[in-house]
């Protein structure tokens, strides 16, 4: 897509025309000992004179120094903490309707036709009919063409796209035909309703719990009288739907019918309504391989036609979905020298991905999804399972606290998704997830990874991978002790982040002991390194110090500079020029606007990730300012400006100036737009870490 780029000047180097006091000659230090003090080593002549010089510089910009926020004019926009009104939920939905009800929120069929007769609900319409009024407070159009007239007939948003200027009359005449959809993993309607009743049963996964012996009494019973042809629980004389949402955490969601197949219970729905079997089709299937359900046999396991379907639409090789491979035929992937991207939370989204597969990513995952979200039908956690036909080898990462959670999980993720991998999550040190028992909390409870690993190996055929720490508290690292269990629990692959939860992100990742664990690892278990992989120097050390290592799974790296895969496969030190980088910030957001929309509510979204992203990417330090390469990934890099006046600003550490490299981008921000950071890192020496 091309776009315009602001008018507006960029900052000067120094800092506009400041005055400054006398100079203090600087104390020159050797790189040497700079890098030992974990200081960047920028070339003298790139250096800012220090902070304290310079008593006219922009409170808005935070560690000082590259960019001068109040050039901006208009565009300087301060981070301020306001102090909002608590409102009641009901309140908060009150106003939510009230809002859609407003001109800002046309109907997308009104939009999308100009016809105020085309919405089937008419005056019970939850959003606004008021094309007049919608075009009348409607934002200017952006510079650039429509990212939808190469993909669609007609544009989905039709006037409400903030590219309509770009739309062409009798588009639909000058396509041939219309294109497939690129993207796949979408939860259909049908789905979600059932999950927010919890009319979804997973017979699969409660026979493997059961066969372990980690099945609740309520679903024990359930399985019985499923084997038994009992389509319900007959109680005091009528059928009743059972649930379990109370009591322990591990059963937050359970299912509300006695276990049947995966089918819809609505009375007034049609056996094919949700793409499930039907009742009779699953009995027929079972009386004909004559088997019992406790060994989950391929005829009682009720598949949903959606999964079909997706892949027929999906812009990939063919495949037959119907095939399914027994227990001992499962997929097996290698994973030795691939580049793998990892699932990064809130940064790692279906654009970013793309981005990294055009730099030379060959396996991307998506972002840690909630189990408990997931199988209660949030869209939102659905969306993170989004999966683009670029990514040929694509896994998902899922997090939770126990067996039956994770079970059901993978279950239902089997029958709505095409992936090739599934990730459980055992790592994660964010309070949320630990102080539910998920994350880095199961590595004190090795005896639950046993059951998760083991129930999640024997619900699924699709190859089964996990991410863990290296321990819970400093100095008490525990994954060796169990790298051979993980093997014979059913994982075929494992990732060891080189640090501890009390570490978090602090100090520096223990190689060593990663090495030592995939030592002891059997030949049948992948071992990846994760850990401060910041150049491809970095990564041919750790495959060469260990040839047991089947490769190194890459986080921060690629998001401060996601060409680092293409510098591993040139084997090179790529001095990039920000003209460059700003050609993948442009890429990024046309993938954003086909991902999120090309709205006002897409153009926001996609700006909101886009300053998440630019948040880590300012910490690059061009390899042509730096008298000693590579850059490490803990250096702390000093005040310096760039070899021109876009790459000063890529430099900056003031939000205010990512926001002016969005404007570049996506026009101007809405009245009162602030933005922070989503990502802190707790400190290390916090009480709940240890």
């Amino acid at each position: 897509m091309e776009t315009a780029l602001a008018e507006a000047p960029l900052p000067s180097p120094g800092g506009g025309e400041e005055a400054l006091q006398p100079p203090i000659a600087p104390v020159h230090r050797s790189p040497e000992d700079l890098v030992a003090k974990a200081i960047a080593p920028v070339k003298p002549e790139f250096l800012l004179p220090p902070p304290l010089l310079r008593p006219h510089q922009s409170s808005t910009t935070c560690g000082g120094g590259s960019s001068n926020a109040k050039s901006h004019g208009e565009s300087e926009i301060r981070i301020s903490a306001v102090v909002k009104e608590k409102k009641s939920k009901r309140q908060l939905k009150r106003e939510r309707r009230k809002e859609q009800k407003s001109a800002l929120h046309i109907c997308p069929v009104v939009a999308k036709t100009k016809n105020i007769n085309a919405c089937k609900y008419h005056g019970n319409c939850r959003f606004s009919h008021d094309l007049d009024a919608f075009l009348a407070q409607k934002p200017e159009d952006l510079e650039g063409n429509c990212p939808f007239l190469n993909v669609e007939e007609v544009c989905p948003y039709g006037i409400a796209c903030r590219f309509s200027g770009s739309h062409k009359d009798g588009a639909s005449e000058t396509l041939n035909s219309k294109k497939k959809s690129s993207e796949i993993n979408g939860l259909s309607k049908d789905v979600q309703k059932l999950l927010w009743k919890n009319k979804i049963s997973f017979p699969r996964a409660d026979a493997q719990l059961k066969l372990l012996g980690l099945l609740g009494k309520k679903n024990s019973k359930t399985i019985q009288d499923q084997e038994e042809g009992c389509p319900a629980v007959v109680a005091n004389g009528s059928q009743t739907l059972e649930t379990d949402n109370g009591g322990d955490v591990g059963y937050e969601v359970r299912d509300s019918v006695e276990n049947l197949p995966a089918t819809c219970m609505e009375e007034n729905c049609s056996d094919d309504a949700s793409g499930y079997d039907n009742i009779k089709t699953f009995k027929k299937a079972k009386n004909q391989d004559n088997v019992k359900s406790s060994s989950a046999p391929e005829g009682c396991v009720a598949r949903t036609g959606s999964k079909d379907i997706l892949m027929a639409n999906f812009c990939a090789p063919e495949t037959d979905s119907s095939f399914k491979l027994n227990a001992r035929e499962k997929k097996i992937i290698d994973f030795r020298g691939k580049l793998y991207l990892a699932p990064l939370t809130t940064v790692g989204n279906l654009p970013f991905r793309r981005v990294c597969k055009v730099l030379g990513a060959d396996i991307t995952c998506g972002e840690m999804a909630m189990c408990t979200n997931l199988l209660q039908g949030q869209a939102s956690e659905w969306a993170l399972l989004r999966r683009h036909s670029s990514e040929d080898l694509f896994g998902i990462q899922i997090c939770g606290a126990y067996p039956d959670t994770i079970a059901h999980t993978v279950d239902l993720i089997d029958r709505e998704c095409v992936v090739d991998f599934i990730d459980i999550n055992m790592g994660c040190p964010i309070d949320i997830v630990v102080n539910k028992g998920a994350g880095s909390c199961l590595l004190t409870k090795p005896m639950r990874m046993k059951g998760i690993i083991q129930a999640t190996y024997g619900t699924v055929d699709t190859p089964l991978t996990v991410k863990v720490r290296t321990g819970y508290f400093e100095g008490k690292n525990r994954i060796d002790s169990i790298i051979s269990d993980v093997s014979q629990w059913g994982a075929s692959a494992i990732t060891i982040h080189g640090r501890t939860r009390q570490q978090r992100y602090s100090k520096l990742a223990d190689w060593d002991y990663i090495y030592q664990c995939a030592r002891k690892a059997p030949d049948t278990l992948h071992v990846l390194g994760n850990g401060d992989i910041f150049s491809y120097t970095d990564w041919n050390r750790h495959i060469s110090d260990c040839p047991e290592i089947s490769t190194c799974m890459i986080a921060r790296g690629a998001l401060i500079k996601p060409w680092l895969f293409t510098e591993i496969k040139e084997q090179r030190h790529w001095d990039i020029s920000s003209n460059e980088r700003l050609n993948m910030l442009k890429d990024f957001v046309h993938f954003g606007l086909e991902h999120w929309g090309s709205d006002t509510k897409g153009v926001e979204t996609t700006r909101h990730f886009l300053l998440e992203w630019l948040s880590y990417t300012h910490r690059y330090i061009p390899v042509g300012l730096l008298d000693v390469i590579p850059q490490r990934l803990n250096w702390r890099p000093p005040s310096y400006f760039g070899r021109d006046d876009l790459e000063t600003l890529m430099a900056s550490e003031s939000a205010a100036d990512w926001i002016w490299i969005s404007e570049m981008l996506l026009g101007k921000v809405p009245a009162g737009f602030t933005f922070a950071p989503k990502h802190k890192s707790n400190a290390y020496d916090r009480a709940e870490n240890g």
